[in-house]
Order: structure tokens, then C-alpha cells, then sequence
């Protein structure tokens, strides 16, 4: 069901479009991604796996396998990511998808070669203030996103950034994002829609880029990655069915696509993206019947709290979401209070009539393309898991490699694109430009950025990860 209203939103749909879905046609708008226009049309499972149980959406953008389809013939192709056309045929899959022997691939040509002094793989609020702050330096650099609208989280968010002027408090998440958008378009060659299949080294650094069937080589003297997280996922009966999302894809539906997820929600997990969701669920006329947290205490800010408690919102500390009820997708879940080992109690168990389990129990770096190049990583729990290493200038153990926002450790959107800057010009000095007092102010207002009580964790993350790059400086 597509939102008609919303509080705050306008959804602005391009024009109407038809395609094939397993030979039933469905109507959709241009701009919509294909999973977006299925879920508006009532259709839930995407693909199958061996054994025939049923998946859907999960992250929504392109960081698991949960979504793929076959596509004119293509199998595999990530249904979160992939951008409706008129006339597509959509196909299901049962397993690893198959090539038909009949099928031939229209001929791509060979690949195109491009340079640039500096490449950015991320188009979220990290990658979109290196490429900010390169603009202003007279670099133009080149712009790599896998999905297909720039902005990354930012352009999700509907509600009110806190802290500092500096740090665009009272600004809305969105609005945020459409002045980062502006301030590079059309300066910045932005490739949308693309994935950065590896980078070699071949006289230089290489990156190979997939983007609209055609393989992209691009030579790059100095590369930001800005890759972003992905979801993390939970162990509990029933996890796989369609109706278990992340809280990202329920915010992609929701704030991107609009498009209503469901009528009945249960939300696991009280910390800020727990709280703030759950009341975007409400703005976009979703019942969130519960919201539960394994921890003692709420971990979000409580202003969040107070505001989805006043419009009826249980939330049930100790308690966490036992398994979910349904045989094809979501119809139910059974939640249960949790002792000290957050094991659940037997004789706890309380079931909800719910069609929608939405998952905010925390981010993981994505470190996948940092890896591919060599940098080293290590473990740091305060962080969201492996990180690579890095120095204070956003420098991995491969020189000329810069790490910047949740890929380098999860945080908050303003710390991300501190980090992009810091990681920019870091990159500009290595270019020759006399910038350090801008860096070094950077880091500045980062370090203050972090001095906060919920920057406290982060804030021994990082140090902790500085210490274990100056032990493989020193050998």
C-alpha cells in the first residue's frame, strides 16, 4: 500500500510504469526499486530458498542475499537496489538462480577506463562530505554508490538532528541530505546504481566497477571508502520469514518509497533507531504493538522514549522477541522476558498479533572492499565489530587508502561526515595542498563531537583502534 499522507513527507512518484512479476503485471512509478513496487502491490516473497522456505525484503540496500530475482533473464540481481523499467520481467527464484540456455546477454563492449585523483566508494553522509570538501579544493573527484538514490541513511531520516548548531541540530535527516546532494551535483561525477566489484593494484591502484552491465575500470590515486554498515541480525525461530526487516529497509519503505510495511508492528530494540522508527511507524499509520529490549534500561535518548509512550507504545525492558509465528510470512510473534544471560524464561511467553518484526539491535561495519585492498582490521566491540585499522587522518595500514563514517566504526551521521572531511583532506595534503590546520581543526570538532555521554563508547573504540595502528606502525 502506497502513503497517500504523511506528516512530514512529500513523496514526489515519477511516471506510472508496468512490469511482470512470475507473469502477473504490476503497476509501479519510475524511481521506484523493485522490491519497493512489489511490497506496494501486496507481494511479499521474493525468492525461495533450496528447501522452498520463503524470503523477503531485509536490509533494502543491497547488503544481503534475501532479495534475489532473476531479471530479463539474469538471475541473482538484488530486487532492493534494481530500479523498475517498463516492461521488465521479474522472476522468482528457488535457490542459487539459473541461467537460461537460451538467454544471450546483450553485448556490453569492452570496458571503459577512466582516472581520477581521488575516488569515493559511498554516497552517504561520509562519502558526500569527502566529496564536498574536495569540491572546495578544486578537486573533482568520482562518486561510486550501489544504490540507486545518493544520501545513504540521511535520506531516511525524518526527525530532528540534536547537539550544536555546528552539527545541523534541528535539521531534519532528510533535509540534510538534499544540501549535501546539492552542494555536489553536477560538480561531482556520480555514478548511482554501481558496485565496486574489487581494487587491484596494475601499475596504480584499480578499482572494477559494475554499473548499468558495464565493467568500469577506473585508475585512482587516493580512494575514500565510505561503505556504510549493514544490519544486524538476530537468532530466534521463525527469523527468515518475510515480515522480519532491519529498521533501515522499514525506513527505506516508509521514507523513501512510501509505502506502508504493514498494519501491525513489534520493534526489537530501545535504542535510538529503535525509538525513532518505532515512531515512524506511527507517522506512517502502523500499529507498533510493543517494543521490546533485552537490556535492563532503554538505550536511546529518552525524549524518544516519552514520545512513543505517549501515543501508547509499550515498551517491555527485559523482554525480547522469542520466535515468530507463521508458515509463509509473518503472522505472529511470541516475545518473553529474559534473565540475566538474556536467555527467555519458560512461562513468560506472551503472543502478539502482529504481520511486521522489525530488527534495531545494532549495525556491523561493512568492510568487505577495505579487506579486498589489504588493509588490515581488527576487533573492537565498542565500534560494531571489525573495523579497519586506522590512523587519526582516516588512513588504513594501505597508504593512500582512507576509511570514513559507520564502515570505519559505527556512530552518528555528523561524526560520519566529520570523518569524510578529515579523510578528504588528509587526501589533499597528500596531493600537496597545505591544509593541515583545516585537519587538524576537523579533528578538533570531532574529538568534541565524542566528548558526550553517547559518545563515550565510540570515543574508547577509537582509541582503541589509534593504539593498535601505532603497535603495526612500529612493527
Amino acid at each position: 500500500m502506497r502513503l497517500t499522507e504523511h506528516p512530514i513527507l512529500e513523496f514526489q512518484r515519477g511516471k506510472k510504469i508496468t512490469f511482470s512479476f512470475d507473469g502477473r503485471e504490476i503497476e509501479a512509478y519510475e524511481g521506484e526499486t523493485i522490491a519497493a513496487a512489489l511490497h506496494a502491490a501486496g507481494i511479499r516473497i521474493l525468492s525461495r530458498t533450496k528447501s522452498g522456505r520463503a524470503r523477503g525484503l531485509f536490509c533494502a540496500i543491497g547488503k544481503c542475499s534475501s532479495c534475489l530475482v532473476t531479471v530479463d533473464g539474469i538471475p541473482n540481481v538484488k530486487a532492493c537496489v534494481t530500479l523498475v523499467r517498463e516492461g521488465m520481467d521479474v522472476r522468482s527464484q528457488r535457490g542459487p538462480g539459473q541461467i537460461d540456455p537460451h538467454f544471450r546477454p546483450r553485448t556490453a563492449g569492452p570496458p571503459l577506463e577512466q582516472e581520477a585523483e581521488v575516488a569515493i566508494v559511498g554516497a552517504g553522509p561520509a562519502g558526500l562530505s569527502a566529496a564536498k570538501t574536495l569540491l572546495e579544493h578544486g578537486i573533482r573527484p568520482l562518486l561510486f554508490d550501489e544504490n540507486p538514490h545518493p544520501g545513504g541513511q540521511l535520506i531516511k531520516q525524518t526527525h530532528k538532528f540534536f547537539g550544536s548548531r555546528a552539527e545541523r541540530a534541528g535539521t531534519r535527516g532528510v533535509a540534510i541530505a538534499q544540501e549535501l546532494i546539492a552542494e555536489v551535483r553536477g560538480e561531482v561525477e556520480l555514478f548511482s546504481g554501481s558496485q565496486v566489484l574489487g581494487i587491484y593494484e596494475d601499475e596504480g591502484r584499480v578499482l572494477a566497477v559494475s554499473q548499468g552491465g558495464r565493467l568500469l575500470l577506473i585508475r585512482a590515486r587516493y580512494l575514500v571508502v565510505a561503505t556504510g554498515a549493514e544490519e544486524r541480525f538476530l537468532l530466534f525461530p521463525g527469523n527468515d520469514l518475510p515480515g522480519v526487516y532491519g529498521a533501515g529497509a522499514i525506513q527505506t519503505l516508509m521514507n523513501v518509497y512510501g509505502i506502508k510495511p504493514g498494519e501491525r508492528a513489534l520493534m526489537v530494540g530501545a535504542g535510538n533507531v529503535g525509538l525513532i522508527v518505532a515512531y515512524q511507524l506511527l507517522q506512517a499509520g502502523v500499529e507498533v504493538v510493543a517494543l521490546v529490549e533485552a537490556a535492563p534500561t532503554i538505550g536511546g535518548y529518552h525524549v524518544h522514549a516519552a514520545k512513543i509512550r505517549r501515543l501508547g507504545v509499550p515498551i517491555l525492558t527485559r523482554h525480547t522477541v522469542a520466535r515468530a509465528l507463521g508458515e509463509e510470512r509473518v503472522e505472529g510473534a511470541v516475545i518473553a522476558r529474559v534473565d540475566e544471560r538474556f536467555q527467555p524464561l519458560p512461562g513468560t511467553e506472551e503472543e502478539l498479533s502482529v504481520d511486521l518484526i522489525c530488527l534495531a539491535v545494532g549495525l556491523t561495519p561493512s568492510t568487505r572492499l577495505s579487506e579486498v585492498a589489504g588493509a588490515k582490521v581488527a576487533y573492537v566491540p565498542e565500534l560494531g565489530g571489525r573495523v579497519p585499522l586506522h590512523d587519526e587522518t582516516m588512513e588504513t595500514t594501505v597508504p593512500g587508502l582512507y576509511v570514513a563514517g559507520d564502515c570505519a566504526g559505527i556512530g552518528e551521521a555528523s561524526t560520519a561526515m566529520l570523518e569524510g572531511r578529515i579523510a578528504a583532506l588528509s587526501a589533499l595534503e597528500r596531493l600537496g595542498r597545505k591544509l593541515r590546520d583545516e585537519r587538524q581543526a576537523a579533528q578538533r570538532e570531532l574529538g568534541e563531537l565524542r566528548s558526550g555521554p553517547f559518545g563515550e563508547r565510540p570515543r574508547r573504540g577509537k582509541e582503541k583502534l589509534l593504539s593498535l595502528m601505532k603497535e603495526v606502525a612500529l612493527g
